[in-house]
Formats: structure tokens, C-alpha cells, sequence
């Protein structure tokens, strides 16, 4: 049974990620401002690196933006279930956009070595990728409580690219202000090599992510155990669950299940009892699109028994009105 007065208003929801969305590429556009300034400025293959992530981060807010846009498409004929699943897309592009950047500072960071260069203008270059720092930062934090109330991995796929960034961008400013110091030129590249590789694992766990959900991954631990609370309640000698299957997709969750309950029970019974514990799920989890297939304490669903595929089992003998 579906509750749709249970859930919060898709447009809401839309028009929430679309304002944090917006306000990351607008952050990406200054942000990438300031770093080739910085570049420009110091000559620095750090800067430069940093620089060419920030373009990354502009495309991919971009994207995003696209992409929620059709996730929050309402069903259709051709897409019964929603569009939901179109937000792995954007992630898996991030991620392999964010392994783009990391292969390219590798390339500048292993030039730069083989032949060292001093940096100028040191300090000035430095305020500058500082300051372009705290901005990714404070947008990349925002933006991941955002993500944590939406439960929406674009929104989180774009943050923690931000936070990839903010990463690149310390170990980057770390290296510039040592070479100076003690004149290891080499040390410029060096650190952006150490950065390049973190950001390639972050760029992994992004796409795995990404192939997970559309593998219809199931619901996380936590969320699996708040179902299992609530089918805890209604229990009973008379009533039983199993077959309980989650899978999430995008910013959408789905369980289904079947309940057994006696055959002599009513149907207005049974359907009262199967609304009790369909909202209660979704009282537990906001959100949750339900299924559940009402069954005989004596039968068993043929689509759910593999066995009865392969003939290990006879099948159901009596006569169907």
C-alpha cells in the first residue's frame, strides 16, 4: 500500500539539492579563479595541479546539477520505478573525473622532478590558495550535512570532491612554503605525487559506490535494523515475516517482504494489519517506498522459491478459483 502523504515533497527535496548544487559551482568558479592566480603568480607545479582539479570540480557541479534534475523526474511509462538511479551516474563520472585530475598532476609532478624550479612570489601565492582553501572547505562541510539530511549521493559525491580538493590544496600549500625554506625544489612535485595518489583512492571509492547502487546494493546496517525493530513488534504466533529484500536507489529506499498471517483471517483484517506494519516502516524510515505480499501461514510465494524452478519441490496441487 502506498502512503503518500508519508513522504516529504519531491519538489522540496529537488529544490533543495539544486541550491546546494548552485552554490558549489559558484564556489568552484571563484575558487578556480584564485588558484590560477596563485599559479600564475608562483610558477608552481603544486598550484598548477590544484588549479586543474578546481577545473574538474566546475564540470562536475555542472553535471550534478544535470543529473539531480532527472533523478527527481517523476515515473513515467518507461520508468515506472523513477529516475532515482541516474544519481550514480554522476557519482561514478566525479569519481572517474577526480582519477582524471590525480593522472594529470602525476604527469606535471614527474616532469617538475626531473627538472626542479624555483618558486616566486612565495607568500602572496600562498594567501591566495589559503583563502581559495577556506572556501572549498566551508562549502564542502555545508554541503555534506546537506547531503546527510537528502540522503542524496550527488550532493555527497560533490563534497567530498570539494574535500578532495581542500586536501590537495593543504598538502600543496605545505609543499610551497618549505621549498623556500630549504631549498628542495624537488619537494614541490614530491608532495603533489603524495596528494595525486590519496585523491585516486578517494576517486576509487566514488566509483565503487556508484557500481554498488546500481547493483541495487541494500539498505545500510542501521537502516536494515530499524526495519527489523518494527517487523519485531508485530511478530507472532500468528503472524510471520520473511523475504525482506531492501535496495536503495539514489535518494530512494525500497523494501519488500511477505507476511504470513492465518488463512481463515479476512481479507479486511489482513489488510488492516499489513497497513499497520507498512506505517509503521515508514514511520522508522521516512521516505521508504514499501512492499508487501499478504500469504497464508501454509503457502509460500512460487517467485521467491528457486526450488520450485528446478522441480526439487511439487508444486501446489490444489485447484485455483
Amino acid at each position: 500500500m502506498y502512503l503518500p502523504f508519508r513522504r516529504a515533497p519531491p519538489h522540496n527535496g529537488r529544490m533543495q539539492a539544486n541550491r546546494y548544487l548552485r552554490v558549489s559551482l559558484v564556489a568552484a568558479i571563484v575558487v578556480i579563479g584564485l588558484k590560477i592566480l596563485a599559479w600564475r603568480l608562483t610558477e608552481s607545479v603544486g598550484f598548477l595541479s590544484d588549479a586543474m582539479e578546481s577545473v574538474v570540480n566546475v564540470a562536475a557541479a555542472a553535471f550534478a546539477l544535470i543529473i539531480v534534475r532527472i533523478a527527481e523526474s517523476p515515473p513515467d511509462a518507461e520508468h515506472p520505478y523513477g529516475h532515482s538511479k541516474a544519481e550514480y551516474f554522476s557519482s561514478g563520472a566525479e569519481g572517474l573525473l577526480i582519477g582524471l585530475a590525480a593522472a594529470l598532476i602525476l604527469v606535471e609532478a614527474g616532469r617538475r622532478l626531473t627538472e626542479p624550479q624555483p618558486i616566486a612570489s612565495v607568500p602572496l601565492g600562498v594567501a591566495i590558495s589559503a583563502l581559495a582553501t577556506a572556501i572549498n572547505l566551508g562549502v564542502a562541510l555545508w554541503m555534506l550535512r546537506g547531503a546527510r539530511r537528502l540522503r542524496s549521493i550527488v550532493i555527497e559525491a560533490d563534497a567530498r570532491h570539494l574535500m578532495t580538493d581542500v586536501l590537495t590544496s593543504v598538502g600543496v600549500i605545505v609543499g610551497v612554503l618549505l621549498v623556500p625554506v630549504t631549498g628542495w625544489f624537488w619537494l614541490d612535485p614530491v608532495i603533489g605525487i603524495v596528494v595525486a595518489l590519496h585523491i585516486l583512492r578517494e576517486a576509487f571509492s566514488l566509483v565503487r559506490r556508484s557500481v554498488d547502487g546500481l547493483m541495487d546494493k541494500s539498505m545500510d546496517s542501521a537502516d536494515l535494523a530499524a526495519v527489523e525493530r518494527v517487523l519485531d513488534r508485530f511478530r507472532s504466533a500468528d503472524m510471520r515475516f520473511d523475504h525482506v529484500r531492501t535496495r536503495v536507489a539514489g535518494t530512494r529506499r525500497f523494501a519488500s517482504m511477505h507476511m504470513h498471517m492465518p488463512a481463515q483471517w479476512t481479507l479486511q483484517r489482513a489488510a488492516r494489519c499489513r497497513y499497520a506494519v507498512e506505517k509503521a516502516l515508514i514511520d522508522a524510515n521516512p521516505g521508504l517506498s514499501v512492499t508487501i505480499e499478504m500469504l497464508t501461514a501454509e503457502h509460500e510465494s512460487l517467485q521467491e522459491e528457486p526450488a520450485y524452478a528446478h522441480g526439487e519441490r511439487d508444486l501446489p496441487t490444489e485447484p485455483c478459483p
